[in-house]
């Protein structure tokens, strides 16, 4: 189901320019070789094509170098409304659009059908970028992780546990629900990592023994209930847990870990 939802997502996207998409622009991160158009209302002197140089800046009529790397769309606008306010213009008016975006490469490795490195234009939304890869494999977890490298490289995608990049979590059960996180932005490097699902398992008297997808704080109860339930014979009393080659004795309330063996046995009686 989440794998026909995010293509149908990415459909949905690829049709016009939605308010979101909107929203996702302003939210842009510019970058060397992005075209700017910045419009300045009843100014043209002001107004133009702007080409972002490698150092990430570009020239301004009478402001000069103008900074634009690493920042939003917004954040260009606001710094010129406020460069042209101070001594130039009363109350400027100032839009800053993206005419050509950059080519960006993005990896997406993990639980997905078709992980490698992408190249992708414009402004690359979560859900775009996954779709490139074919999407979700079915043995994938309930999130996804975006790394953030602080230095990013063509040549090998970024780990999470690496310690030069920032990690940011998504649950990819509300992208199911059509709750699309709107402060997601991929950029030029990142790197989307789809873990494997973390599974438990459960034996002996249940009505559908076998491995299960665990879920965050899930109750041996719970467990048990994923497995459907006791069967005439099992007993809630007399459940084990074999966890790291070692057996204990198990609670209802107690909390799954990943790799669990829940063993529910017979009743005495």
């Amino acid at each position: 189901m989440l794998v026909s939802l995010l293509l149908a997502l990415l459909s949905i996207g690829l049709q016009g320019q939605t308010p979101a998409a909107e929203a996702r622009n302003v939210n842009y991160v510019v970058g060397a070789q992005d075209v700017l158009t910045v419009t300045v209302f009843n100014e043209p002197q002001f107004s133009g094509r702007f080409r972002v140089e490698n150092d990430g800046q570009f020239n301004y009529p009478f402001l000069g170098r103008i900074h634009a790397g690493g920042t939003t769309v917004a954040e260009i606008a606001t710094a010129l409304k406020d460069k042209l306010a101070d001594g130039y213009l009363r109350y400027p008016q100032v839009t800053v659009d993206v005419e050509q975006f950059r080519s960006q490469n993005v990896y997406v490795m993990g639980e997905v059908r078709a992980p490698g490195r992408y190249t992708l234009t414009g402004s690359v939304t979560l859900v775009e970028a996954l779709a490139q890869a074919g999407s979700i494999a079915p043995s994938a977890g309930s999130e996804v992780l975006i790394v953030h490298p602080k230095r990013p490289s063509a040549e090998s995608p970024a780990l999470p546990e690496s310690a030069d990049a920032d990690v940011q979590r998504v649950d990819l059960r509300e992208i199911q629900r059509g709750r699309l996180p709107t402060a997601i932005t991929i950029r030029d490097g990142d790197t989307i990592f789809v873990p494997k699902a973390q599974r438990f398992y459960v034996t002996g008297h249940v009505r559908s023994p076998g491995a299960y997808v665990l879920e965050p704080d899930l109750t041996v109860l719970q467990a048990i209930s994923l497995a459907g339930g006791l069967t005439d014979r099992g007993s809630n009393k007399r459940i084990r847990i074999l966890r790291d080659k070692k057996e204990y004795d198990a609670q209802l309330t107690d909390i799954v870990r990943p790799d669990d063996t829940i063993i529910v046995r017979q009743r005495l009686l």
